[in-house]
């Protein structure tokens, strides 16, 4: 399982830096514009700049409207930027064919820039209290537009989780589509760190944090702490320990 963590600022960057050693992609958002919220082409740039060269950059181009021209534009932008993890949030998207067409222009626009780049359709766990695609659609949205992976995250940020929502069952199955359309399953949304049994036990591919490593715990408020991404990936460790051991016990 891969960790995913999504600084703010220039400076969170840096101090995901520190922590380099303990995570694997480093996520480029802005919370205050939404779940997904896209930051600055320049911030993407001085965070891929600020991080070590073989950490990968991930950025988001924001809770979306069906507006395929628009989408595929932005998903262009961020990779032009130094992103070579691009993330759609399907947020205006009230059907599989709305989604698939805006994810199969954003994957257009990025493969065509850069074939390698990897491209995410995002959904919403609590999709019921927006409006947008049910959250097990997106294996399939993303399986149709040519996409790389199929995330869930939460839209509104109010203290409600992942599980909240879409319960550990059905986010197995959620994994389980979106590896049998071969993709990668990624997982986040107020994820902490009582979460990791399950979503190790599920398969989940990439987990993403914000709040779990910010001071207090506030995705908004609080700030990165280098020695929380320590902690979070131990444990992300241990569990897939234990989960190796049952499997060749069982074997």
């Amino acid at each position: 399982m891969l960790l995913l963590i999504s600084p703010d600022s220039v400076e969170e960057a840096l101090d995901c830096a520190k922590a380099a050693e303990h995570l694997d992609i480093v996520d480029v958002k802005k919370p205050d514009e939404g779940s997904l919220g896209a930051n600055f082409p320049w911030v993407i740039r001085e965070i891929r700049d600020a991080i070590p060269a073989d950490t990968p950059v991930s950025a988001t181009v924001g809770d979306v409207p069906y507006k395929p021209g628009t989408v595929a534009q932005a998903a262009l932008g961020a990779a032009v930027s130094g992103a070579t993890y691009i993330k759609v949030g399907l947020y205006g998207c009230t059907t599989p064919d709305q989604a698939t067409e805006v994810m199969r222009g954003a994957v257009r626009a990025v493969k065509d820039f850069r074939p390698d780049a990897f491209v995410v359709a995002s959904g919403y766990a609590d999709a019921h209290r927006i409006g947008c695609v049910n959250p097990l659609a997106l294996p399939d949205i993303a399986r149709r537009s040519g996409s790389d992976a199929a995330m869930l995250d939460t839209a509104v940020k109010d203290g409600t989780r992942l599980f909240d929502h879409v319960p550990p069952k059905v986010c197995a199955k959620f994994v389980r589509l979106a590896h049998e359309a071969e993709l990668l399953a990624a997982l986040a949304g107020s994820v902490k760190v009582a979460d990791l049994g399950t979503l190790t036990h599920i398969g989940t591919d990439i987990v993403g944090v914000r709040g779990a490593v910010c001071e207090g715990g506030d995705r908004t408020t609080g700030r990165i702490q280098p020695q929380l991404v320590a902690a979070f990936r131990a444990e992300m460790d241990r569990h897939a320990r234990e989960a190796a051991a049952a499997v060749a016990t069982a074997s």
